[in-house]
């Protein structure tokens, strides 16, 4: 059997703990199943010990390293030699991890698995399994805690949790500060790991100051561990965080923590990952609200206060921060105090001051900065907002920052610090509302005196103004950003403090303030909902019922827009050379009435503006219709090229938001907007100068916008965003894509209509040549994925079936499509100039450079992160070039050429003659798409898996190597250029893990990353091997074999000669992986295993790989395994959801689940087949007999154990059931006469081809268009219906298509089972009556089957009759051993029920001729079988009572078949007619007899005699007439093939003639017919052999041919002559004739026989073998002696030929 790897280790292990983690984040994520939650807890409970000793680390001992160097440790219970080399290895792991040798030496054993299979040092991956064992184990406890602590979650579950966490603290059974004992461990932890990766920091800089050299993968390693060893800090930090939260803590651990705090010194991740536990104590301790005592609150806050002064913090800023937190959190204890104070002796008021300013001089010490760059700097990495980060900017000033790529936070305790950081805000708030209002106050104080030139010595400047409470705004922004659950609670209370803060915060406010509070209030309108409640807030339509504040002067849209207004009215105004810039900060202008922050200002009102829009349909909709403010006119105003390059970016990034959802109307009207103002001068421009034709000022302005854009990054990020908007489909265009997304006349008043000149905007002046502006790598990424995603939508809503239904198809498509014209969707559409660009050089540089980025920087981002984003966009634009290219070269490039005029810049590289030409000069896009595919990214792994299939399976990329790279072994490019930069391996590895079994995705099922990704690797080998499946290829290298020139092998020493290669991979995974759950065939598992399948099928059936694979699969015993799980399908069985039954099965999914499962049977059929010929043919008759005995059921185990499996009889299955009811078309008006006949595949296979879906639906949608435009679809109803109809006839086509191919792969399947039963009873090894036996038991299958289908003449009907007529020649029915067995009686009615049947389905109106043969092969076989029966046996059923039964129409069609047949049909006929006519002379019935007169066939066989010299002249290859005769023709040296056909035609005819001939009712009839007359007409005897024969060799076989036909005629007029007795004078009298006239043939036949003359020759012949010439001269001499004997020919001879 299968050589399975348990995946599953010891619990505690790797794969275990993965396992778990996974379980855990599909708990979290709601996708765990039910039935697996009490796995999930079985998990659990049983890594209790884990977690426990998770803590715990053994350091180096003395008595672990003496008992290492003793050369034998003892692991699991299991003792082990070790040598030198592993001691050391064991010793420097040890080293390195500060861990006890022993436990080194375990990690060790543990990693030569991984280490193998990754291709990396033991050492190595015994450190990365090391790490990764504490990261999940630590990911999973706080997942764990999380989920314990969600209120939400389902109670049982939730109460287990809780026990196992009482488990691992050992509170559960024991005293309760365990907890507290447990949360210090964590405490210990997370100072080790500060230690650790200082020391690693060290241990790096000094082997950079020794000037050592290090490799890549030290690198690499020391990276992976100050990655994973940050990772396992900020996992004890939030475990730390819900600890404290479950109240597992007490206030000493608060005590130690602040105890350490003050000793971190450097500003980086490290101290944030404390931020959530310290706020967490505070709210647990400092709080009334969560069950503290004030006397400890009390003494907490001395102890904090003191510290500020006696303990300061190395990180200050830090510090101050912690004391903000504090005291929002404490005074919430004198919050509602009546008069008197609680404990003795306090000054309540005075320690309100107190607090207060202590407040006030944190906040001085930076506490809103700290907190500020802490929320700003965790936010995620892949949303870039340079808006919000100029606003964050602007008031950290010179806060700073935290060192870049040092956070790469989790999203998991992202939110959890945000959680902790909302609970601060709503403390602080609520606690100390008087502290806020006075920040209001002294700020908007300090500006006043600012703006009024007031001298101070403090402030002197607006950029030297205390801004907290806007960076307070900015904090609450940050918190309730991305975490939408608390947004929505924001909204649903409006008596909360927090909405009493929002309706405070939005009066009175500075400039500045409203920039923060716009952010504030964007953050929480991150949905529908959300955001219209935002909008109507900004109408002052918000709930006033319950408020405590007017908002009279609140902002809202009025002033936004008043704002907007204005400051697009001095745009106007003003020129733009004397128009002073609108700055961020800085001193104030004299009489300049814009505030330094003015631009800041609009910055945040254009951002809220266009969040709210694109959240918010009603907003959206109501901006639209304003009546006062002109949106466009405005936004394009402040898009104004004088503008600061931001704010300019974010006027458009809103007339972008305002395009969201939609329709063709608003985008045209866009179009012309924007086309208008960029060509429209707005202020003074400065010209540009360009030699050649001159300018018109329209171009000039154009170019002159066009040139400002590209010269910052926001401004050219933001521009090509709008132009992929505008491009995009609208809500109201549908999937016909017909219509251009722009005005056709668009410019046409000052150049060429079209967008062209947007389009080489952003090709040209941003795509290939980058603005030297943008030098940041994640700006350039983002600008690239813009122009990339840019492109891909104009080659994506380009519709080239448009221009394919218009050749092909009767629909007016010109009067269908939205465009004006076919011609001008073709010439105008983006896509034309899109790909003409797509072939520039500087486009293309940029498109390979942005597919080719670090693998690890890759698999280390987010999904949504700039790099991934990026190398997905130009992989999806690559696929899209290559799907469209011949389109654009063949039909597109020549119109655009021949029908534009005028200018128009070529931008391709004319050498290109396709896309493969440019990844010829750039190849590394393999290695990289192979790695990609593995990165576990389903959206990236789709997209790279097709496009290197599509590249592995051009010949021109799959060429061999150029005689420079002939030293590498193989002779395959695309597989060269993987091995010479040694890349193969990690492209192996990375398919091995990405198709490793995970029992988890049944749990998610096709929704599973693993199983997309599954998916698409199969498919890209499958594909890749089909497309060239004898040549050595990249699938062929990746599956594991060595490419050798023009052939595979297998290395000595490799992966797959140790069984480790991805082939080996593949073939568990066909033996392993589930068809599905729950008793049922499911359409996702079901794919998986039919697409490995397909791959060894490929395989097998390849002459350059079968070798190889086959000796593999018999290695593992394949075959056997894969019988073992073999299941019967029945008419119930659940395929996905149906089963056959179901009157809908047709038209559902479950079809393709049953096309699946039978193509995987096939597939399993044929290979059984080869193995069994192979296994013949090496004569190894152990591995014989094994196969044999699976095939009959039973399995034989390598150790002898017999396993049942199912027989071979059983598997024909499939044809048990009818699920092909005729699917009726549907009817409509609209589509009935629709001509589909242009959407079928002629390609496809199946009878007629089916149908393409995406043609079907096209042509569905321009026929819909077509009645419309022509008004025959007025109604809404109208429409619908017609709607509802083109569904109809896409399911109608949806279900023949898989019917058809369902069709297709049961015909297959059933001669691969046909194939496979005659080969094993052909090699079964038994004597007759075994066999017969099992002829019986396949015949009792069988028939019922081929009765069916023969009686409608299917394609199942020729298949099983060919199977019958081989099962028929396996047995000798004339075997006396038959009649010793009680086998005898059943061979003989079960083979007259196969005559019987037989006969119906002969008997079946315009039956398949095919049919008819093999039916009449079978009939024979068993007639001429019975006709001299054996033994004891006699004949029990008449044969011509039978005939006689089944109707004269019977005998009609044969006869038919025998004049007229095709092929060898018609023989097949005559000899099955003269088997029923020998059978009728036994019976000694005249049936026969009389139905072949009855039918004149009789005279049509004496006819026919009279032919032979005609056909075999037509036959001859010159039809030469030199000769007398053309039997003349008969030698051997005619290159004809018909001859030989003929000749057994003609004596198959003439042998029934011999038969009719026997009786005297037959030779009467044959005599009648004019037998002598005919054959002298045919002139047969008329030549003399020895004199007429065209050779020069007279013993050749031309002239034992002629001997041979001869001999056929004469036996029939002996046969007359003898039946007609002696009596007959007329007949005698006519063969006297017929001897007379041929009286020289006969005389050279007896010479011939006696040796005389030329006949001497005969000895020759004997002497060399030719003894079939003597038996044929010799029967000769012996007929013709009978007919001169019985006409007494020699006594009348002299009075005969004396005659006048």
């Amino acid at each position: 059997m299968l050589d399975i790897l348990d995946s599953m280790e010891a619990e505690g292990g790797l794969e275990s703990l993965r396992a778990l983690h996974q379980d855990l984040i599909a708990l979290e994520d709601g996708q765990l199943q039910l039935r697996n939650i009490q796995k999930l807890c079985d998990e659990l409970t049983a890594h209790v010990e884990a977690f426990k000793k998770l803590l715990d680390r053994p350091a180096k001992s003395d008595t672990s390293r003496k008992k290492l160097e003793s050369g034998t440790i003892q692991i699991d219970q299991s003792d082990y030699a070790v040598n030198k080399e592993f001691q050391e290895s064991s010793i420097q792991l040890a080293d390195a991890l500060d861990l006890d040798e022993l436990r080194a030496a375990e990690l060790l054993i543990d990693a030569q698995g991984d280490a193998e299979l990754l291709g990396r040092p033991t050492i190595v991956s015994a450190v990365i399994n090391h790490h990764e064992r504490r990261q999940f184990l630590l990911e999973s406890l706080r997942m764990l805690f999380r989920n314990a602590g969600n209120p939400d979650s389902e109670e049982a579950l939730r109460h287990k949790q809780l026990e196992i966490i009482g488990d691992i603290l050992e509170i559960k059974d024991g005293p309760a500060r365990n907890g507290s004992l447990f949360t210090r461990k964590c405490f210990k932890a997370m100072a080790d790991i500060e230690r650790w990766i200082q020391d690693l920091a060290e241990r790096y800089q000094g082997t950079l100051a020794l000037g050592q050299s290090m490799t890549t993968e030290y690198d690499e390693i020391m990276a992976f561990q100050q990655s994973s060893l940050a990772q396992q800090h900020e996992s004890l930090g939030a475990i730390v965080t819900y600890l404290v939260k479950g109240g597992y803590t007490d206030i000493e651990d608060f005590f130690q923590l602040l105890q350490h705090l003050p000793t971190i010194e450097r500003w980086n991740h490290i101290p944030v990952h404390y931020v959530p536990a310290i706020a967490a104590f505070i709210s647990h301790y400092g709080s009334p609200d969560n069950g503290g005592s004030l006397r400890e609150a009390r003494m907490l806050h001395k102890r904090i206060m003191d510290g500020r002064d006696s303990s300061p913090w190395a990180l200050r800023n830090l510090q101050a921060a912690m004391i903000s937190w504090w005291l929002a959190e404490y005074s919430g204890w004198y919050l509602e105090q009546r008069l008197g104070s609680p404990v003795k002796g306090a000054d309540l008021e005075a320690e309100a001051r107190a607090r207060s300013d202590a407040f006030v001089q944190a906040l001085r010490d930076g506490a809103f900065h700290c907190t500020l760059a802490i929320c700003s700097q965790i936010y995620p990495d892949d949303i870039y907002d340079p808006a919000r980060n100029g606003l964050t900017d602007y008031l950290l000033r010179d806060t700073p920052p935290l060192p870049s790529g040092t956070i790469g936070t989790n999203v998991l305790f992202r939110d959890l610090l945000l959680e902790q950081m909302e609970s601060f805000i709503n403390s602080f708030i609520s606690n100390m509302p008087d502290t806020l209002r006075q920040f209001q106050i002294s700020e908007d104080d300090q500006r006043k005196k600012i703006l009024g030139g007031v001298p101070s010595q403090a402030r002197s400047t607006l950029y030297d103004q205390d801004l907290d409470l806007e960076r307070f705004l900015v904090i609450i922004a940050y918190a309730f950003d991305l975490r939408t659950d608390a947004a929505e609670a924001f909204w649903e209370d409006p008596d909360s403090n927090l909405y009493g803060f929002l309706q405070w915060a939005s009066k009175r406010q500075s400039t500045p303030r409203v920039g923060a509070f716009c952010e504030l209030l964007r953050s929480i309108s991150r949905n529908e909902e959300c955001a219209t409640a935002a909008h109507k807030f900004l109408l002052d339509q918000g709930s006033t019922k319950t408020s405590r504040i007017r908002r009279s002067s609140s902002l809202n849209w009025n002033q936004i827009f008043s704002e907007l207004n204005l400051y697009a009215a001095k745009i106007r105004e003003t020129p733009g050379s004397s128009r002073p810039p609108i700055r961020y900060g800085g001193k104030a202008n004299a009489g300049d009435i814009d505030e330094p922050e003015s631009a800041l200002m609009l910055e945040c009102y254009l951002r809220l503006m266009a969040h709210i829009c694109k959240e918010s349909s009603e907003a959206r909709s109501w901006l639209w219709t304003h009546e006062t403010f002109r949106s466009l006119d405005v936004l394009f105003t402040l898009a104004d090229v004088s503008v600061p390059p931001r704010l300019q970016a974010c006027a458009i990034a809103t007339v972008a938001a305002m395009l969201t959802n939609k329709t063709l109307e608003t985008s045209l009207f866009v179009w012309s907007a924007m086309d208008q103002w960029a060509s429209s001068p707005t202020s003074s421009m400065q010209a540009i100068s360009r030699p050649g034709k001159p300018l018109t000022p329209m171009i000039c302005m154009e170019e002159v916008t066009f040139e400002a854009l590209s010269k910052t990054f926001d401004q050219a990020n933001e521009f090509i965003n709008l132009l992929q908007t505008l491009v995009s489909p609208g809500a109201d265009v549908g999937g016909l894509h017909d219509a251009l997304p722009f005005p056709e006349q668009l410019g046409s008043s000052y150049r060429m209509p079209g967008v062209e000149p947007y389009i080489d905007f952003a090709f040209g002046k941003i795509l290939a040549a980058k603005p030297p502006v943008v030098d940041d790598p994640v700006q350039s990424r983002l600008l690239t994925n813009n122009a990339l995603n840019f492109a891909a939508t104009c080659l994506s809503v380009f519709n080239e079936n448009l221009l394919i239904l218009a050749n092909r198809s009767t629909i007016a498509v010109d009067a269908a499509i939205e465009a004006s014209s076919l011609d001008a969707y073709a010439r105008l559409h983006p896509f034309s100039r899109v790909m003409e660009w797509m072939f520039n050089d500087g486009v293309l540089a940029v498109l390979f450079a942005a597919s080719n980025q670090d693998l690890n920087v890759v698999a280390a981002a987010s999904p949504n992160s700039p790099i991934v984003l990026t190398v997905l966009r130009s992989i999806e634009v690559m696929n899209r070039i290559l799907d469209l290219q011949s389109t654009y070269f063949e039909i597109l490039r020549p119109l655009v050429k021949q029908q534009t005029t005028g200018h128009r810049h070529p931008v391709l590289n004319p050498t290109l003659a396709s896309f493969e030409d440019s990844v010829a000069t750039n190849l590394d896009l393999v290695v990289n798409l192979g790695l990609y595919g593995g990165l576990g990214n389903r959206e990236l792994a789709i997209s790279s898996l097709k496009l290197l299939e599509r590249l592995s399976s051009s010949r021109r990329l799959n060429a061999s190597l150029t005689p420079v790279s002939r030293q590498l072994p193989s002779g395959n490019r695309l597989v060269g250029v993987l091995e010479q930069h040694g890349d193969m391996e990690r492209v192996r590895t990375s398919f091995i893990l990405g198709l490793q079994y995970d029992d988890r995705e049944l749990d998610l099922g096709p929704g599973a990353p693993g199983w997309t990704i599954k998916s698409v690797m199969l498919d890209f080998l499958s594909h890749c091997l089909a497309a060239l499946p004898d040549r050595p290829n990249l699938a062929h290298a990746i599956l594991g074999f060595a490419c050798t020139g023009a052939t595979l092998s297998i290395e000595p020493d490799g992966a797959f000669a140790r069984g480790a290669s991805l082939f080996h991979s593949i073939v568990r995974m066909v033996a392993e992986y589930p068809d599905g759950l729950d008793n049922a065939i499911q359409l996702w598992s079901s794919s998986i295993r039919q697409k490995a399948m397909r791959i060894l099928s490929i395989l097998r059936a390849s002459p350059l790989s079968s070798v190889l694979v086959m000796a593999e699969l018999r290695a593992a015993d394949f075959l056997f395994a894969m019988f073992l799980r073999q299941a019967v399908i029945t008419p119930d069985t659940n395929l996905d959801g149906f089963s056959i039954r179901d009157e809908n099965f047709a038209q559902t999914d479950s079809v393709l689940v049953l096309e699946q499962y039978l193509e995987q049977r096939c597939t399993l059929l044929e290979y059984a087949s080869s193995e069994l010929r192979l296994t013949a043919a090496e004569g190894a008759p152990t591995q014989k007999a094994r196969i044999l005995s699976t095939l009959f059921g039973s399995t034989t185990m390598l150790d002898g154990t017999q396993l049942p499996n199912v027989p071979v009889f059983e598997l024909l299955d499939f044809l048990g059931a009818d699920f092909s009811a005729p699917v009726v078309s549907p009817v409509s008006n609209v589509f009935t006469n629709l001509d589909f006949t242009v959407a079928l595949d002629p390609h496809d296979g199946t009878t007629g081809g089916a149908a393409r879906l995406h043609l079907v639906e096209q042509l569905l949608a321009l026929r819909l268009s077509e009645v419309r435009k022509n008004g025959y679809v007025e109604t809404t109803q109208d429409h619908g219906n017609a709607l509802l109809d083109g569904e109809a006839f896409l399911a109608y086509f949806k279900t023949q298509k898989n019917l058809s191919t369902l069709e297709e792969i049961r015909l297959r399947t059933l001669k691969a089972w046909s194939n496979l039963l005659a080969l094993a009873i052909g090699h079964c090894g038994l004597d007759q009556a075994g066999r017969a036996s099992l002829v019986l038991q396949a015949l009792q299958t069988v028939m019922p089957k081929l009765e069916r289908y023969a009686i409608e003449s299917s394609p199942e009907a020729l298949i099983l009759a060919k199977l019958v007529q081989t099962l028929f020649f396996q047995v000798d029915l004339k075997s006396s051993a038959l009649d010793q067995t009680k086998v005898a009686d059943l061979a003989d009615d079960r083979f007259f029920n196969i005559f019987r049947t037989s006969l119906r389905a002969i008997n079946v109106p315009e039956g398949d001729i095919d049919l008819r043969e093999a039916l009449y092969s079978i009939c024979f076989r068993y007639l001429t079988s019975i006709a001299e029966p054996s033994g004891s046996r006699s004949r029990q059923h008449s044969i011509s009572q039978t005939v006689k039964t089944s109707g004269k129409k019977t005998i009609d069609i044969i006869c038919d078949d025998a004049y007229g047949g095709s092929g060898t049909c018609r023989a097949s006929a005559v000899v099955f007619l003269d088997a029923l006519a020998a059978t009728a002379v036994i019976e000694k019935s005249s049936y026969m007899i009389d139905s072949l007169a009855r039918t004149n066939f009789i005279v049509v066989l004496v006819e026919a005699i009279r032919d032979i010299p005609n056909e075999l002249r037509d036959s001859g290859p010159q039809g030469n007439d030199d000769f007398p005769l053309p039997c003349s023709r008969i030698d051997d040296t005619d290159p004809s093939k018909d001859i030989p056909l003929l000749l057994s035609y003609y004596n198959s005819k003439l042998s029934l003639l011999l038969t009719l001939s026997q009786t005297r009712p037959g030779a009467t009839q044959v005599i009648n017919a004019g037998l002598f007359q005919t054959v002298r007409d045919s002139g047969l005897f008329s030549v003399d052999p020895d004199l007429g024969i065209s050779t020069t060799d007279p013993t050749s076989a031309a002239v034992s041919r002629y001997y041979a036909l001869i001999l056929a005629v004469i036996r029939v007029l002996a046969a007359v002559l003898v039946s007609r007795g002696p009596q007959n004078q007329q007949t005698i009298e006519q063969t006297k004739q017929f001897l007379a006239e041929n009286r020289t043939l006969v005389v050279s036949v007896f010479k011939r026989q006696a040796g005389i003359g030329i006949g001497a020759a005969t000895s020759v012949s004997r002497s060399i073998g030719d003894d079939n010439m003597s038996t044929v001269v010799d029967e000769l001499v012996e007929l013709f002696v009978l007919l001169m004997t019985r006409t007494e020919f020699i006594d009348v001879s002299d009075e005969f030929f004396s005659r006048p």
